[in-house]
């Protein structure tokens, strides 16, 4: 298993990267559907799409790849960083869930303001990216927040 666990802690830092630097690109794009229309509206929102698919995706990596460590490394599962990083990985499904699919949906109908949309969507990114950046903190800083 010596072999294994550095195989698996690059697929997780992989899976990482994957799926968090997809979502800085959605900024300018998020700029860009204020005003967009038609069939540019539509590659824009496809694009979006694309990425939230992409996070998941990468998400289920990396869940998988960090139960695998868990599993051949000298972590174990009362650890304070990794029950804080599955709190907050829960809670970041959670939100990946509700916050992207439904106002891109609202994309499509007439009667809603495509300013007020994107501004939406701008802070959901933010908040996502916040919440993956405090689970990165806890995988990379590794603190003792109480003795286990």
């Amino acid at each position: 298993m010596d072999v294994l666990y550095p195989i698996f802690l690059y697929i997780h830092i992989l899976s990482v990267i994957i799926s968090v630097g997809p979502f800085f690109i959605l900024f300018p794009l998020i700029k860009k559907l204020r005003t967009a229309s038609g069939d540019e509206m539509q590659a824009h929102l496809g694009t979006f799409r694309f990425v939230v698919w992409l996070a998941k995706h990468a998400g289920h990596v990396l869940v998988l790849s960090g139960l695998l460590l868990v599993f051949t490394g000298p972590w174990t599962w009362d650890t304070p960083w990794i029950l804080m990083t599955l709190i907050i990985l829960f809670c970041s499904l959670f939100f990946l869930a509700r916050a992207f699919s439904p106002t891109l949906r609202k994309f499509d109908d007439e009667g809603h303001a495509k300013t007020a949309l994107a501004q939406k969507l701008q802070r959901a990114v933010w908040i996502y990216l916040g919440l993956l950046m405090i689970m990165l903190w806890f995988m990379v800083g590794k603190p003792y927040l109480w003795f286990g």
